[in-house]
């Protein structure tokens, strides 16, 4: 689901249909996990994705393996856009020993070093120093490999990101800074807590590009995410770019959202990627409802039997504690 899309205007049907699928496995994964947690089956602490599928799917659409991302707690989307397997995914949220760390990790500790996914990330602003040390590897072996790091408005305040940056800037890396800016952090307004009406207006301190885009919209990520990216690779150093969405959900499951007014309601009712593409696609006749409605049915499939086959799994015994925590080089 990875490394297909061309840059926007020159989407082809198969490009196409590939986000879209990207973007529906995403929101049914999520659709599903609220559901399933609701029943007390999953361990921990879960923070949904749901409602910000066009970031994730619009920038990882233009890597590949050689590349890396690093993620956040609400890690997810991020996961499955850069190609996670699902059902590998499910069975770690479930705690089992065929999740993909094994059952040890759960949802907020979700990695695939094979796909080039870091982790998920329980530490605000842990991402970007990560991307900054694979971006300068991608540099020095002359990979054109990039490094991608999603964060949230509430990391945009720490020093450990602005550190990155600065730090990208001075050694012209490949890297690339997406804030997933969403309006809160936890329950903090970003209206209240960052000092510029922007995130990415930030970017000028840092001798570099700040774009700020409209999250419900696939194309005009996938726009700015493959001029960024072109650029890294070309050697043309790091960008910001700032994507404006909702999250649908909470800051985590059992949040009250006594903090919120309307406004999810509406982003579902009128902004909502899905949507937006499927009517944007449709209308321009590049594909048809039919083809839609059959992705649809082959992720909710696919959605069912990682959830049976995480159900089925066994889970991970005391003899496991003491694998995977040291490696010899």
């Amino acid at each position: 689901m990875t490394g297909t899309l061309r840059p926007t205007g020159a989407l082809d049907a198969t490009a196409l249909l590939d986000g879209y699928r990207t973007m529906r496995t995403i929101r049914e994964f999520e659709e599903r996990v609220h559901e399933e947690f609701a029943k007390g089956d999953i361990p921990g602490f879960v923070h949904l994705y749901a409602g910000e599928e066009a970031s994730a799917t619009g920038v990882c659409a233009h890597l590949d393996d050689r590349d890396t991302i690093a993620s956040t707690h609400r890690g997810h989307g991020h996961c499955i856009a850069k190609g996670v397997d699902v059902t590998e995914m499910m069975a770690e949220i479930y705690g089992r020993r065929t999740g993909a760390c094994k059952g040890k990790g759960g949802s907020m500790h979700i990695a695939d070093l094979s796909k080039g996914m870091l982790g998920a990330n329980g530490i605000v602003g842990g991402g970007p120093p990560l991307i900054c040390g694979t971006a300068l590897a991608a540099k020095q072996q002359g990979t054109r490999g990039v490094g991608v790091a999603f964060f949230g408005d509430g990391a945009s305040n720490q020093g450990t990101t602005l550190e990155a940056m600065n730090l990208a800037s001075v050694w012209n890396l490949p890297a690339i800074f997406v804030a997933e800016n969403n309006g809160y952090a936890e329950a903090t307004a970003a209206t209240w807590s960052v000092a510029a009406d922007n995130i990415a207006d930030r970017a000028a301190g840092f001798g570099m590009p700040g774009v700020i885009v409209d999250g419900f919209d696939f194309f005009a990520v996938h726009e700015a995410a493959g001029e960024a990216v072109e650029r890294a690779r070309d050697g043309g150093g790091p960008t910001l770019i700032e994507v404006k969405l909702t999250r649908y959900y909470g800051h985590f499951e059992g949040d009250q959202q006594t903090y919120r007014g309307d406004e999810v309601a509406r982003a579902r009712a009128e902004l909502d990627c899905l949507k937006t593409f499927r009517s944007r696609v449709t209308s321009a006749g590049q594909l048809t409802d039919e083809q839609l409605d059959s992705v649809d049915r082959e992720v909710t499939e696919l959605i069912d039997r990682a959830v049976a086959t995480a159900l089925e799994a066994p889970k991970p015994t005391g003899d496991d504690l003491e694998t995977d925590v040291y490696i010899s080089y």
